[in-house]
């Protein structure tokens, strides 16, 4: 799963990974106001199909879409490519990054360290 999604996509992805699976009216009934218009959902559920994120079934006259790629697995790639991309593939740069520039407290950190070190257990 290399590939990328575009804001619409992924607006439309985090729907469907909170619903399992919806009707293009669903979908939009979730979305904010202002709402799209039925084709532009109806359109983009179809480039996700065509990225195979999403796949469908049929029900009645219309399909019920549900995604193909679990949330997690997109966030860990979409996390790895900002890791790679900004902060030459350290961890430890972006997490100074963000203690820096978003007053993390000593609490928050503690935190953070507890659960890496669960990972490091769990190995």
């Amino acid at each position: 799963m290399e590939k990328q999604l575009t804001k619409a996509e992924e607006q439309l992805m985090q729907v469907l990974w909170d619903l399992e699976e919806a009707s293009v009216k669903e979908i939009i009934t979730q979305l904010p106001t202002p709402k799209p218009a039925y084709n532009t959902v109806s359109t983009i559920i179809r480039i996700l199909e065509n990225k195979k994120f999403v796949a469908h079934k049929a029900q009645g006259r219309g399909h019920i879409y549900y995604p193909l790629i679990k949330k997690t697995d997109y966030s860990n790639q979409s996390l790895n490519k900002l890791v790679d991309g900004y902060f030459g593939g350290s961890f430890k740069s972006m997490v100074s990054f963000f203690v820096k520039k978003n007053d993390i407290d000593i609490v928050e950190l503690e935190s953070i360290l507890d659960k890496i070190n669960d990972k490091k257990t769990e190995k």
